[in-house]
């Protein structure tokens, strides 16, 4: 058995172009990979299936919601991987038998699905043996989030968020997490936004990474939470108002910043100690404005396999 380990993300930054002729969004993003995670486990199947994947099967938070067929970024990650071993001339891999156990909210704006996508690329790649360079460009083919997922740390995205550079920081940084059941469409965020700007050109935007860049050198998560931001929380908060009562509960628990995560609706706060995490958590969950609650810390590391 090969066990796999999948690293949520938060964007600590998070600046949306306009769309582009492609229908993609010009991103300048700063990637903070979490301890919060989800586990893949991958065995061979005792009997072989057309496909490389003989079942998927989920377990844990919002199990209900993920999908366990052929669409599932995992399922794409194991098929995309075999089909370059094959092309390349590799030797017949087992079909596998995958159960996927959730820690990280599903379409909720922390990257799980690209994680865990990131994670099946690092658990076929002990069969496989590909280079790290074959790996981000197959991570980037499966989505704009996975190259990030696959590394972890702390990074500058660029294009759509697949163009990576390394960002310096110091310490490490502690976060308190409110989850709702009810999950955001990244896609519909995007088209919100567009919609928002249309009608109101003067609509403010994120203004760039200096700052942030650096706080994340001083260590000192006050610094830090000055100079966050998410041009994506505005239409997420449009779609979902409620989030809002969730931001304020944060404040209210003595939150250095509280910030929709991604493309929400998380909602991460951002904490002075993993103490003051867990009575953020736990005030946040006492006033009913989330469905859970959990905390982590970062940076750590990207995807692991063994």
């Amino acid at each position: 058995m090969i066990t796999a380990r999948a690293h949520s993300k938060v964007n600590l930054y998070l600046g949306v172009g306009d769309a582009r002729e492609d229908g993609y969004h010009e991103l300048e993003t700063v990637f903070q990979s979490l301890s919060l995670q989800d586990t893949l486990e991958f065995t061979p199947a005792e009997e072989s299936a057309d496909s490389a994947v003989n079942a998927l099967t989920v377990s844990g938070l919002g199990a209900g919601q993920v999908p366990t067929t052929p669409d599932n970024l995992v399922w794409k990650a194991v098929d995309l991987m075999v089909a370059e071993h094959r092309r390349c001339g590799g030797s017949s891999l087992p079909t596998m038998d995958i159960h996927l156990r959730k820690g990280i909210p599903t379409a909720g704006g922390m990257a799980g699905g690209s994680a865990d996508a990131a994670a099946a690329l690092r658990a076929m790649n002990t069969l496989t043996g590909f280079d790290e360079a074959t790996l981000l460009d197959m991570a980037a083919e499966l989505g704009s989030d996975v190259p990030f997922t696959l590394l972890g740390g702390t990074m500058l995205g660029t294009g759509r968020g697949e163009q990576l550079v390394p960002v310096l920081s110091r310490g490490t940084y502690h976060w308190a997490l409110a989850f709702n059941s009810a999950g955001l469409s990244t896609p519909k965020v995007f088209h919100t936004l567009d919609a928002m700007r249309e009608k109101n050109p003067d609509l403010p935007r994120a203004t760039g990474i200096a700052d942030l860049s650096a706080a994340l050198l001083s260590g000192d998560p006050k610094q830090v939470a000055q100079h966050l931001a998410n041009d994506l929380q505005a239409p997420a908060l449009s779609l979902m108002p409620a989030l809002r009562k969730t931001l304020l509960a944060g404040e209210q628990a003595g939150a250095l910043r509280a910030m929709v995560s991604g493309s929400g609706p998380t909602v991460a706060y951002l904490c002075e100690s993993a103490e003051h995490a867990a009575e953020v958590a736990e005030f946040v969950l006492d006033a009913g404005v989330a469905t859970a609650t959990a905390v982590a810390h970062g940076p750590v590391g990207g995807a692991t396999a063994n």
